[in-house]
């Protein structure tokens, strides 16, 4: 049943007819003057005029971009050396996985690690997903994703093995696995496999994914998935390796 409110004879009768309706060139023309016009009246209340209302639409417009789109953040360590330096500036894409993309395996992700890492933010490199089973090491020293041996050696710090910490872990579904690329120097997942929740990271605590080195100007670089990761199966349902 159309529920629809259906207009009256006499409405259709009052409506004025398309050409009444059109805008003339006048009208367009007030109805511009009287925009300008509001602009130029709230310049005209805020101390140092249009200088500070077009700084204040900056701001809010910027302020908006951080909220929902883009955020900065400050390397604090060397945990993600080499990739990412003490001080860099990264841009993070916090849109990335809001529309049914998830975290994937090689990515670099900013999480809030409150209650499990600590009362901070983090980032990290996503080594396992929903589902994964991760093991270190293999016999020639390498993790294993669902039995699939990785080669880190794209992003690995330099003189570091992939653990001195052996582990062998099913990650739960809507967590993350995650490591930082100097192993040597991060406090990652491998540091709270005893700790609740097993060191994973819940994927609604994921802030956003790492996408550029904005800042030195001479480290400006995007941040690319490696490789490495490719080859790596799906896990099976229960959380084994294929093969």
């Amino acid at each position: 049943m159309d529920t629809e409110a259906q207009p009256t004879e006499r409405d259709r009768s009052s409506r004025p007819s398309a050409a009444g309706s059109e805008r003339t060139p006048d009208t367009q023309g007030a109805e511009d003057r009287s925009r300008s016009s509001l602009a130029a009246r709230l310049a005209g209340r805020v101390p140092g005029g249009w200088t500070t209302l077009s700084a204040l639409t900056g701001l809010v417009l910027l302020l908006l971009l951080n909220a929902f789109v883009v955020q900065p953040f400050q390397i604090p360590s060397g945990s993600m050396e080499p990739g990412l330096r003490v001080g860099d500036r990264i841009l993070v894409d916090k849109v990335a996985y809001r529309f049914g993309a998830g975290p994937r395996r090689g990515d670099v992700v900013v999480f809030d690690g409150t209650g499990y890492f600590g009362d901070a933010d983090y980032v990290k490199r996503v080594v396992g997903v929903g589902g994964d089973h991760v093991v270190c090491c293999d016999e020639k020293g390498r993790i294993e994703v669902n039995g699939e041996p990785v080669d880190e050696s794209a992003f690995l710090h330099p003189g570091d093995s992939p653990s001195a910490v052996p582990f062998d872990v099913v990650v739960p579904q809507g967590t993350l696995f995650v490591l930082g690329d100097h192993r040597g120097d991060s406090s990652d997942s491998r540091d709270h496999l005893g700790s609740p929740g097993g060191g994973m990271v819940p994927v609604g605590d994921v802030i956003g994914r790492a996408d550029w080195i904005a800042w030195p100007l001479g480290h400006w670089t995007r941040l690319t998935r490696p490789g490495a990761y490719a080859r790596v199966p799906a896990p099976t349902p229960a959380g084994g390796a294929h093969g």
